[in-house]
Parts: structure tokens; C-alpha cells; sequence
């Protein structure tokens, strides 16, 4: 009978220790059981999902899920500000992150920072139809007769903006006059025939035929190219770098600040990479990008790069200056051309 009862103590004792064991892998998988929130500009969402699934591979990331809202930088973040969910944005400019810092929802310091904020980086280039029928060489092709362009609208998209700066900074950045650029950018804003709410919603109008020429990221140029659409672009002489904001909300799961040092990884821009995106830090390995002009140097240096921060001064001023709704310079020339809804 005492052999019995020792048995069966034994027996719970190992049943107990099993639980247990079970318990503490529950938890573990209970930490990973998260779901973050990205609310994000439209352009990246193909590279987020790709980054998604290699951070699913890991210890951190595994079992965490995904609710994703992509669209209008300009919209998502104005939504966030109405309550919109979100743990992370990613963003097409720095003052859609600004707004959210203002409405007390990201903390003042987001941008301070190794690499200053910004998650991923483009330059905006010339899309054209196949084979160049314009034969579109540069900037100033653009504002000649019979030239279509598609471009967002700026009142929402973030991707607009950077158009703008670099059509702008094509003049100024070359010796001439805020009076020459702004000459410049209306002649331009003449030609466009198409203003779409959002980047990738202008990339959609002018797959579908719309428009000569696209102003694009060089992502998206890319990307469709994947996708197998027919497509050329120049890369012009003078663009600008475009910088997006990445920013983790203040009420935000523990997990976003993991995602975060994942999307800043060597892996996780090697991701933004293959989706035609400039890694925004040292070292990451860029061949063999698919739908690159050359996947073997798929990001060749621009003769002149523009930047914010040397050419605007910062997202502060610049958006006053150029993209106020009232007194913005490029704004006004917009709102004059008749092509803004």
C-alpha cells in the first residue's frame, strides 16, 4: 500500500511538474499572442508585409498578428488623431508624425534617434510609358506642350509633397530664384492630368493609361515593375531624397518597440530593399532586386540629391512656406491651376 501511495504521489508530483512546464510555455506564448496596429502611408505596405513575415520567424516576433490600415499619409494620420488605432505609423513625412505629437499621442522624442525618425527612403523619378515615347530626359520635358502628368494631391499625400520639393529644387538647387521655380512649377501643374488622393493611388491611374508620365517614387516604379507592368523611368539629374517617419504611439503594446529595432535591422531593410526601397542604413545588402533597371546596382546615385534638412531647412518651415493651405506657395499655384478637387 506504501508503495502504491508513493507511486501516486509520484505520479502527480511529474503530472505537477508537466503542468507547470506547460504553464510557463503558455505564457510564452501569451507574450507573443500581440496584435500592432500599423496605420501607414500606401506605398509601403508591400514592403511591411515582407517585413512582417521575416520578423514572424523570430523569437520576438513569432505568434505576433497584424491589423493594417494604408492610405493617404496626410488621411491616416489626421484619422490616428481621431482615434484610428494604432501602435506604429510609418508615415510619408514628418509632419504627419508632428500632428500626432501635437494631439499628445507619440512622444516628443520619436525622432531622436540613430537614424533621426526616418524608416525608409526613396528619391522620386520620371515614370514613362514603355519605351519612352516622349522621349522624357529630364525635369524640363515635363512643361512642354502635349505632356500629361499624374502626380497626388498634396492636401493628402505626403508622396505629392515630395514631388513638389524636388520639381521646386530642380530650379532653385540650380541657381535660380524662388519666382523661377515657382514659374517652373506652374507650367508644370498645367500639364497635370491627374491629381489622385494618394502615391500609390497615382501609380493605379497611370498603369490604367492615364497621363505621359508619372512622378513617382522610385519604389513604386520598381514594385509595379515586379508585378509585371510594362514601365521606364528616369532617374533625374536633380531629385531629392524622401525620408519616412517611422514613430511607435505612447499607448502603444510593448511589442511595437521589437518591430521597430526589427524594421531598423540589417534584415528588416533588407526587406524594404528588395521591395525598391534605399536602405536608410550602412551595410545592407541591395543585390538582386528584381524590377530595378540594373538588380545588380539598383540604386544609383542621382548627380544632384537634394534633402531636406540642407535644401528646405526642415518640415517645419517648408510646409508653411510651400504647403500651407492658405498662403502655401505651391498650394496656391495649385489651387490656380483648377486641377484640385
Amino acid at each position: 500500500m506504501k508503495n502504491r501511495i508513493r507511486a501516486t504521489v509520484a505520479l502527480l508530483a511529474a503530472a505537477g511538474l508537466a503542468l507547470a512546464g506547460c504553464g510557463t510555455g503558455n505564457n510564452a506564448a501569451a507574450e507573443n499572442s500581440a496584435t500592432l496596429s500599423i496605420v501607414g502611408f500606401a506605398v509601403p505596405e508591400a514592403a511591411n508585409k515582407a517585413i512582417a513575415a521575416e520578423w514572424n520567424k523570430t523569437v520576438e516576433g513569432k505568434g505576433v498578428k497584424f491589423q493594417t490600415s494604408y492610405g493617404a499619409s496626410g488621411d491616416q494620420s489626421r484619422a490616428v488623431v481621431n482615434g484610428l488605432k494604432a501602435d506604429y505609423v510609418h508615415f510619408s513625412v514628418s509632419s504627419d508624425v508632428t500632428r500626432l505629437v501635437d494631439a499628445g499621442l507619440v512622444d516628443a522624442s520619436w525622432n531622436k534617434g540613430a537614424t533621426k525618425g526616418i524608416v525608409s527612403s526613396s528619391v522620386v523619378v520620371l515614370a514613362v510609358r514603355e519605351g519612352n515615347p516622349k522621349n522624357i530626359k529630364g525635369w524640363d520635358d515635363l512643361i512642354k506642350p502635349g505632356v500629361g502628368i499624374v502626380t497626388p494631391n498634396p492636401a493628402s499625400s505626403g508622396a505629392a509633397r515630395w514631388n513638389a520639393l524636388a520639381a521646386w529644387g530642380h530650379i532653385t538647387a540650380n541657381g535660380g530664384t524662388d519666382a523661377q521655380a515657382a514659374e517652373f512649377v506652374t507650367k508644370l501643374f498645367t500639364n497635370v492630368v491627374s491629381l489622385p488622393n494618394s502615391g500609390r493611388d497615382a501609380t493605379t491611374s497611370f498603369l490604367g493609361g492615364t497621363g505621359d508620365v508619372l512622378l513617382a517614387y522610385e519604389n513604386e516604379a520598381i514594385l509595379a515593375t515586379q508585378a509585371g507592368e510594362k514601365l521606364d523611368w528616369i532617374l533625374p539629374d536633380t531629385t531629392i531624397l524622401i525620408e519616412n517617419p517611422g514613430a511607435i504611439l505612447n499607448n502603444a503594446d510593448p511589442k511595437a518597440k521589437q518591430w521597430l529595432d526589427f524594421v531598423l535591422s540589417d534584415k528588416g531593410q533588407r526587406q524594404f530593399a528588395l521591395k525598391g526601397f534605399r536602405p536608410i542604413i550602412q551595410g545592407v545588402d541591395t543585390k538582386g532586386v528584381q524590377g530595378a533597371i540594373d538588380p545588380s546596382n539598383p540604386f544609383p546615385a542621382p548627380k544632384k540629391l537634394l534633402t531636406v534638412e540642407k535644401d528646405f531647412g526642415s518640415w517645419s518651415a517648408l510646409s508653411k512656406k510651400y504647403f500651407d493651405e492658405k498662403e502655401g506657395l505651391i498650394v496656391k499655384i495649385i489651387a490656380a491651376s483648377g486641377k484640385a478637387k
